[in-house]
Parts: C-alpha cells; structure tokens; sequence
C-alpha cells in the first residue's frame, strides 16, 4: 500500500510530539482522524521499578550471552516494545517504519493490496470484513474467515505487521490466500491478483420512488462531502422530498472520526452532541458536536451540506448495522439513536469503543496507543457491547453456503479488551437483559436459493455489484419499516372524520 503524507514536522521543542488519534476496527482500516501537538508530560514523581529493570537487563544480558544465534540490541528491544505493548488491549502496538507507514495509508481512499480489514485472534489473523469491489471481496473471501497461509509460508507465529505486509505488494502480482472457513471439510485455496485499491466510500441510489439508499463503506477525508452530493443527487433523481432514507453501514469498519461527525451532522440541528471521550489527560477529553468546525477539512471554503435539500434535516432514517459495523460507524448509529433521529436494524455491532494515538518515536517508528474511550450522546460506552438495533433483523442464509453470521467476531472476543465503563457485564449480557435486547425482534431470516447471474456481474451471494437488491433481506426489512412509519404519519397528517350529525 502506498503511504499517506507523514505530519508536516513544525518548528518546535524536543518536548512536542505530533499525535495521530484513531477509530478503526482493524490494521489497514482507514483510521487517522487529525493531527494534534501533544506535548510530553512533566516526568512521573513515581519511583522506577528497579527490581523489574534489573530483571530486563539480567534477560537481555543471557540472550546476548547464550541464544543460539547473535541477536542485535535493536532486535531485542523492539520486540521487548512490542511484547509490553500488545499485552494492553488489542488495538495498542508498536509500529516499527513499515508498520507506521502502512498505518498511514487508508485515509486518501486509495491504496495497494488486496481489500482486507484483518485482525490477529489465535496465531491466525481472521478476517473483519472484506472491502468492496476489491480483489478479496471479488474472490469470496468472507468475514470470519482465517487466513492459514500466504503463499507457501504459514501465518501461524507471524506478527499482524508481517502478515499484513506480505498480502501487499506490486499491483498485478499474485499472491495465494489458504483459508479456514467454518462448515468447509477442508481449506480453501484462493488465487488472487493485488491491485490499486480505490474504496468509494460513498454509493447510493433510490431503491424504489421516494426511497433512498446510501451505503457507506468507510469514514475517509472526503466522505462528507460525498455523502452531501449523495443526498442533493438523490432528491434530484426523485424529483421531490423523500419519504424515507436507508444509510447502509453494514461491514464499515470505521475510519476518520471527522467524517463520523460530518455524516451525523448531515441529519441533525446544527450543535447536537454527536460523541464525546473520556481519557486520563486533558487532551483526550474532547466533545464534537454537529457544528461544521467538527467536520470540515481545513481547506474547504464552504459548508457541505449548503445545497442539500433542508427536508433532510427531517426524512424518516433507518440505519442498518451488523457485527461488522464498527468504531466511527457505531458513533454515526449511537449519536442518530440516542437523538432519535434514525431507527436502527439489523444486528448488534462490533463493540470498538476507544480511541487510539499514534505518538512518533522518532522519524520511522511510532506508538499506537490506546488514550480513551468514546461515548455516545446519552452517555453509553459501545465498549465490548456495540450498539443493539430497534429492530432485530437477521441476515438471509443462501442456501447450501452456511451461515457467516455465526463466523463474526465482535471486540468482546478479543483477547485483552478493554472493558466497558458503563456495562461491567457488556460482552457477557444474558439475552434477557434489556440493555442487550432489541425492543422488536422480526421473524427469523428466510434461506433464500442462490440465484444465477452473469460471469461479468462476479460472483457471490445474489449478485454484491447490485447496489440495492430484492434478495437483500435486512435493506428489505429496513424498507418496509419506513414504510409503516410513513403510513402512520399519514395518518396522524390526515384531517379527523366528521362526526355524525345527529338526526332532528
């Protein structure tokens, strides 16, 4: 993957850091959110753990001594960082000039490789989600897959970084995925060719006359303004107001905060909370709230969102998330729910609610690390719990592929996870427990029989190039649940029956 631009190093002390802040479910997601001096804290008053580093040196000193090959200090001591960093939660690590130049990638919306937001969970890294219209999407690779081997060389005892790194490589150039997938007898082989990943982070079309849809993929730069060009195009096509709107934020992984804000605001009054975060510094405790300082890039010269029709203050919203939906996309479903201002159905999210830092070392190497947790408008920590939907919607199985839903991994299943500050129980809730449980809960998905399509369309389940389609059964759902809501306004609109008049 190509790197982004690095900070622009500013004149300044010894003391200063520039720190990149994060929300994002896996490495290779789009993630940075902007770019912040932080200045180093005045040195702990607490005394060194002297028994601790004498221990360190006395281990360093026996594998210098009597490892079985010569290990350069710089070896060890990265891999002692890495090893102290990894053990706090699953999103902290040391990024060594490969890895923090990997970190910086996404956010541009255009990258190398082959279209996989991945995650390390047992010695195998396992696969998020997918990106769409990529080489891993196209190929059928599915969330909840592990990756065993890369190549000829198993993964098994690779760090993420070194995994990652090999999936990556010149444009056009093969590389082979095996890959463990549950309900398969044996491993899958995959063949694939890496290629410039452009991700859209915006599509959108009207599903039916007055209703629209836009999915969202990831959070990037240039999200906002798209979703606003989404939103005029949209009303344009219908010629008039919409009667519902369906933001699809299934499988998005996260990704810039300020376009999370940018996307929230889009629906909401202008000075709405939209999330706040609590950290142990006065630099991590930040509240963004619908105003356009939140969201716009500093190079912009005029809102947004100035040319998009107001009645979008005002459509009737449905926001459809599952296991997948992650970080910024829970933030954009927490902050439209809490101010119920969107319905949400589906499936209960992913659960990453902390915010990580990239603080540089020096000019190669860097530390992510994680310095909050988010909240939600009214307070709610995602944290190992996601955001539970309105409305419980299953996914449709395809009949004769098994169920993937089965297969995703949610942050509570994460080693090390941190835990949730509002919800000690988050990841553990009994169905029963309301905080965990949907207010309606529809009928179980149907299993619906693979339909044939042409070779040209690629493969999968029913056609995924087709933006909005009738086999989709949780955007049907969505749909009709607009629907309902647009018969019952109709009917609170319509003017009282004249009463009778009683006969003289």
């Amino acid at each position: 993957m190509p790197s982004l631009k690095k900070p622009a190093h500013k004149p300044a002390s010894k003391m200063q850091k520039i720190a990149l802040v994060l929300v994002g479910a896996g490495l290779g997601v789009a993630l940075s959110l902007s770019f912040n001096a932080v200045a180093d804290k005045e040195a702990s008053s607490n005394p060194l753990p002297v028994d601790e580093l004498r221990a360190f040196s006395t281990v360093f000193g026996l594998i210098k001594q009597s490892y079985v090959e010569p290990v350069s200090d710089k070896k060890l001591i990265d891999n002692a960082i890495k090893g102290m960093v990894s053990g706090l939660d699953p999103h902290s690590d040391y990024l060594d000039a490969d890895a923090f130049k990997d970190l910086q990638v996404s956010t541009q919306g255009e990258f190398g490789g082959l279209g996989l937001e991945v995650n390390m969970e047992d010695g195998l890294v396992r696969v998020v989600s997918p990106i769409e219209d990529t080489p891993a999407f196209k190929a059928g690779v599915k969330p909840g897959d592990y990756i065993v081997k890369i190549d000829d060389t198993q993964v098994q005892g690779m760090s993420l970084n070194d995994a990652v790194s090999k999936m990556r490589g010149k444009a056009g150039t093969a590389v082979t995925l095996t890959v463990l997938r549950k309900g398969e007898s044996k491993p899958m082989v995959l063949q694939l060719k890496r290629a410039i990943i452009k991700v859209q982070s915006v599509k959108s079309q009207l599903a039916e006359p007055g209703y629209g849809y836009i999915r969202i993929t990831q959070f990037q730069e240039r999200t906002t303004e798209n979703l606003a060009s989404a939103l005029t195009d949209l009303y344009k096509q219908n010629k008039g107001p919409l009667k519902g709107l369906v933001l699809d934020l299934r499988n998005n992984p996260g990704g810039l905060l300020t376009s999370a804000v940018g996307v929230s605001a889009a629906f909401l009054p202008k000075g709405d909370l939209v999330v706040y975060t609590e950290g142990r510094t006065a630099d991590s405790k930040v509240r963004l709230t619908a105003d356009r300082a939140n969201y716009m890039r500093e190079d912009a010269k005029a809102d947004y969102f100035q040319n998009v029709p107001k009645e979008v203050k005002n459509v009737p919203i449905v926001i459809l998330i599952n296991g997948g939906t992650a970080s910024a996309s829970e933030i954009v479903s927490g902050a439209l729910q809490d101010h119920k201002r969107a319905l949400v159905v589906g499936t209960q999210s992913f659960g990453k609610g902390s915010v990580q830092t990239v603080l540089p070392i020096d000019a190669t190497s860097a530390l992510k690390i994680t310095t909050a947790r988010y909240f939600t408008p009214n307070g709610r920590s995602i944290q190992a719990k996601g955001i539970t939907p309105d409305i419980e919607v299953a996914e449709a199985t395809v009949a004769g592929r098994g169920d993937f839903s089965a297969l995703e991994v949610h942050e509570s299943d994460l080693e090390h996870h941190l835990d949730n500050p509002t919800d000690k129980d988050a990841g553990k809730a009994k169905p029963k427990d309301p905080a965990t449980t949907p207010a309606i809960k529809l009928n179980d998905a149907p299993q619906i029989k693979p339909q044939k399509i042409n070779a040209s369309d690629a493969d999968a389940d029913n056609n995924p190039r087709q933006l909005v389609s009738k086999y989709d059964y949780q955007l049907q759902q969505g749909l009709n649940v607009l629907k309902v809501q647009q018969l019952l306004q109709n009917k609170a609109a319509a003017p009282a029956a004249s009463a009778p008049v009683a006969a003289k």
